[in-house]
């Protein structure tokens, strides 16, 4: 980048230093520039809002191939990116289990895992080929670049039920009354 010289220099070390803060702000300029014109990337998030450690498990479809991936270990009430990038599919799958109180987040779904880290391509005959099988929940990102899932004790369930899971900014569903505090 070339600047114009508004004066003559005198070689006053004063002067030399006018120019160096100005060709800074130049570069900063031009950086903020080019970091607001580019897009954001989008990330697959998952945040655990529970008082308990979780694993979870991700299927999707890409390129006409199913796979699953897991596990990723959340911590209470963090939140976890998933998948970098932006989403492929509109249609995501979870399987999440509550390390520490038990219990999981599950649905209707079935797809392969495994009790160690994987990445298993392929969701048909998953106890014939040596994994465990699982029901996962369905999350419609709506066609969406990115989407962020919030786990909830309201929004688990026993194993086998299904539960739907708002994205992030909906509101959560209320857990049903304890009939035992009726009356009281």
């Amino acid at each position: 980048m070339v600047f114009p010289r508004p004066f003559a220099s005198n070689g006053s070390p004063g002067f030399r230093r006018g120019l160096c803060a100005l060709a800074l702000l130049a570069v900063l300029a031009a950086g903020a520039l080019t970091a607001s014109a580019s897009p954001a990337a989008a990330d697959f998030r998952l945040c655990n809002r529970t008082p308990s450690r979780i694993g979870v498990a991700i299927g999707y479809k890409e390129n006409d191939v199913w796979t699953t991936e897991g596990w990723w270990n959340v911590a209470a009430n963090s939140c976890e990116t998933l998948l970098r990038g932006d989403l492929v599919a509109r249609f995501y799958y979870l399987y999440a289990v509550d390390y520490d109180l038990g219990g999981e987040w599950a649905g209707k779904a079935y797809m392969c895992t495994r009790d160690k880290e994987f990445t298993i391509r392929g969701v048909e005959d998953c106890l014939a080929r040596g994994f465990d099988r699982a029901g996962f929940l369905e999350v419609d990102t709506k066609e969406q670049r990115g989407w962020t899932v919030q786990l909830t004790e309201a929004n688990q369930s026993s194993p086998g039920g299904a539960t739907a899971l708002p994205p992030l900014g909906a509101p959560m569903p209320m857990p049903p009354p304890n009939p035992a505090s009726r009356g009281k």
